[in-house]
């Protein structure tokens, strides 16, 4: 049979090995699949759900022999065009049917999680252990799976102390384009369970950030550390980004909080916004649920009750952090030595509503994915080394004040999130509003609560140009400031800022592995 005979037989080849239920040419279903935050590609030409590592294997196989472009899909919440299909008759395989947790191992200090499974479906499964992975998910996690934070890379829960998700893997099993299963790690070894990542060359980190590139995972085995009981809470206000910046890399520096993320007005305004009254009160439970005690519950709950959302009104920039210890004590004078950081560099004690709400309810709902008034919304960042985050804060709001103007024109509001990552790192985030046209992921995603409340803006293409111009420029910007970036997919220039040995690397492992270049094409430059 020709490719492109093979090709068209290939839906049907598929029912028949996967069941009909498993595989969908329904226009609908294949235009949101295809779609992510910001972008729209190619509309995929089949959907495929495969509900095993067998059938993994068995999609990749039939869809590279018949001349097809794969591209692996978790929760969709990402916004740098990774799995937005660059061919028109491409086949998306929705992972997320691969969701169980295979396996808890608490002598070996290990768990093994299909990667389809969210964050939130990974949390659940370990509630009660007194265990959980150290990087523990995104804020989107009640969507965004492990596979795809572990293609992409991400940041949040954990991150202050642990790191990015592909610090916490031990391994993976990947399906490579010729359907073959390739395991990373110590589990290589054919006498071997994935307990230790390093064997040999590290093959799980080529894996890591890859955006599907090089293989489609299909499990993962994260490590696994205890529960720690001990918790405290802070907020600061600062007069500049500068001061700012300045305590945010000294707590990071001395590994103080286990998440540290900070904010500037516009942005603070936009998130005291955005929730309803009906959602404050449930943020309220989760808070005083989580307090540990009755009398700490009763404090907490009417601390919060009593301060609403004013405590936040005059502030110009401000971070917060979440602190974990083994103890109370032990979280208290991680606290005590924050709040003397932060004293330091000029900052004024808030109340820590904002991290309390948050730490109590970790997996919200994705109402954040647009603005208050249903406006678009679309993050880029720059992950920099501590020394260089105030030289790069700086010239990206230089930049913005070059555009002032096409904002201004297009109503397009610019606001920015800080975040520190381990003891080494600061992550910028600019975050772009404006008034737009809704696509079929936001209706998906968004509660129907929230989306029967807001405006309907107009399709606007001009704003939506004016932004992506504007984020070129930044990333443009960053690939300067020599930032590195989490989520590359297809936006961040990867390939025009390395050095040509690593480059040549890429495209070597490229060849070697998908030497058809099947795999997810045009992702990372390839």
């Amino acid at each position: 049979m020709s490719e492109a005979a093979s090709a068209t037989a290939l839906p049907g080849r598929l029912r028949e090995l996967l069941g009909s239920e498993a595989v969908s040419e329904d226009a609908d279903a294949r235009e949101l699949l295809s779609q992510d935050i910001f972008s729209h590609g190619s509309r995929a030409g089949l959907v495929v759900r495969p509900a095993s590592i067998e059938q993994l294997q068995t999609v990749v196989a039939e869809a590279v022999s018949a001349g097809r472009a794969i591209v692996a899909r978790g929760g969709g919440m990402s916004y740098s065009s990774g799995y937005v299909p660059a061919e028109s008759d491409a086949v998306l395989i929705d992972m997320r049917a691969m969701n169980r947790v295979r396996e808890i191992d608490q002598h070996d200090m290990h768990v093994t999680v299909e990667a389809g499974a969210s964050w939130r479906e990974l949390h659940e499964a370990l509630s009660g252990s007194g265990l959980r992975t150290p990087y523990w998910g995104t804020l989107s996690g009640i969507h965004a799976t492990v596979g795809g934070s572990l293609s992409q890379n991400s940041i949040f829960w954990g991150s202050g102390h642990y790191g990015s998700a592909a610090d916490s893997a031990l391994g993976l099993a990947v399906v490579l384009a010729d359907g073959s299963l390739l395991h990373t790690g110590a589990a290589g070894q054919r006498n071997s369970s994935p307990f230790f990542r390093q064997h040999g060359p590290d093959l799980t980190g080529l894996f890591c950030g890859d955006c599907g590139a090089l293989g489609v995972k299909a499990t993962a085995t994260l490590r696994l550390v205890p529960e720690l009981d001990g918790k405290a809470f802070g907020s600061f206000a600062f007069e500049d980004h500068c001061s700012m910046l300045a305590a945010m890399a000294e707590i990071s520096r001395q590994d103080l909080a286990m998440e540290c993320f900070g904010f500037d007005p516009f942005l603070q305004r936009q998130r005291m916004r955005r929730e309803s009254l009906a959602s404050d009160a449930k943020s309220l439970l989760g808070v005083m649920k989580s307090a540990g005690n009755v009398g700490k519950a009763l404090a907490d709950g009417a601390r919060i009750a009593m301060t609403g959302r004013n405590f936040m009104d005059d502030v110009e920039w401000s971070f917060h952090v979440m602190i974990e210890d083994r103890n109370a004590a032990g979280a208290s004078e991680r606290l005590a030595q924050t709040r003397q950081i932060a004293a330091a560099h000029g900052g004024k004690e808030l109340p820590p509503t904002i991290p309390q709400v948050l730490r109590a309810n970790p997996f919200g709902p994705l109402n954040n994915i647009i603005g208050p008034d249903g406006e678009r919304w679309v993050p880029v960042h720059g992950v920099f080394p501590h020394s260089r985050a105030l030289e790069a804060m700086d010239a990206i709001i230089e930049l913005f004040a070059d555009h002032e103007s096409s904002l201004g024109e297009h109503e397009i509001g610019v606001g920015y999130l800080l975040t520190t990552v381990a003891t080494n790192c600061t992550v910028l985030e600019p975050v772009f509003f404006w008034p737009d046209s809704l696509d079929a992921i936001h209706r998906a995603s968004v509660e129907p609560a929230v989306l029967g409340r807001i405006r309907s803006f107009p399709e606007n293409r001009a704003a939506r140009a004016a932004v992506g111009e504007i984020r070129a420029l930044l990333i443009e910007l960053f690939s300067k400031l020599g930032a590195a970036h989490l989520q590359l997919g297809k936006s961040y220039a990867y390939r025009e800022g390395l050095r040509p040995a690593n480059w040549r690397l890429i495209e070597a492992l490229k060849r070697e592995l998908d030497p058809g270049r099947r795999l997810n094409p045009g992702v990372l430059g390839l």
